[in-house]
């Protein structure tokens, strides 16, 4: 493979392998609701089937369409293809701000107090990041789009990032993270996304 094939494919190739497991469990959960066979640990979201639905589609489309956005190919020789993505890459976000608060708002409890309060700043967050976004655009900042854009998709994925730390605390410890460790690991990491997807920004901006 020739070092541009593989500067090509490399951004998109390393996201889906981040954030592959969040995928697939978001695909397999669309199915649960549909069917109505929902594991135990998240039965209560049966009580707010299409809020959890919207949630989970927003999420594999976000996640499925995002890696896409920032391949070059896409970009440069398909741009209609990557205009229209980007379309639906927003209303994901959209729908993905909207049924998180929602979910939220319906199951305050669900969560502690430092979990329930970071799921409503990084999901309000994200709102503002995609009307950025839009903004950008429209105005021909192509840069400013590309920025914020970065930073919308960092802000999206992460509750994979969350995923992947918890799992590999279960695997170490046994157990799933619980009480402060817990509040630590699931507040780190999405914070962790913010700050790599900031400092990709700067980097591309000299």
């Amino acid at each position: 493979m020739s070092r541009f094939t593989s500067r090509v494919f490399l951004i998109p190739a390393v996201l889906y392998l981040l954030s592959g497991l969040t995928i697939a469990f978001a695909t397999v959960q669309l199915f649960q609701i549909l069917l109505g066979t929902l594991p135990a640990d998240s039965a209560r979201f049966s009580t707010a089937p299409i809020s959890h639905f919207a949630h989970a589609l927003a999420g594999v489309l976000f996640g499925v369409i995002g890696p896409l956005q920032f391949g070059r190919v896409l970009a440069n020789k398909f741009g209609s293809l990557h205009r229209i993505l980007g379309r639906v890459f927003i209303l994901a976000g959209g729908f993905l701000v909207l049924s998180s608060l929602s979910l939220l708002w319906q199951f305050p409890t669900g969560d502690s107090v430092p979990n329930s309060v970071a799921r409503l700043v990084f999901g309000l967050a994200l709102g503002f990041t995609l009307y950025q976004a839009v903004r950008a655009i429209r105005t021909r900042d192509v840069t400013g789009h590309r920025d914020w854009m970065i930073r919308s998709y960092a802000l999206g994925i992460g509750a994979t990032l969350v995923a992947i730390v918890f799992l590999q605390i279960y695997l170490f410890t046994g157990v799933p993270p619980t009480g402060i460790v817990s509040d630590i690991a699931f507040v780190g990491s999405w914070c962790f996304c913010v700050l790599v997807a900031e400092l990709i920004v700067r980097k591309l901006n000299g």
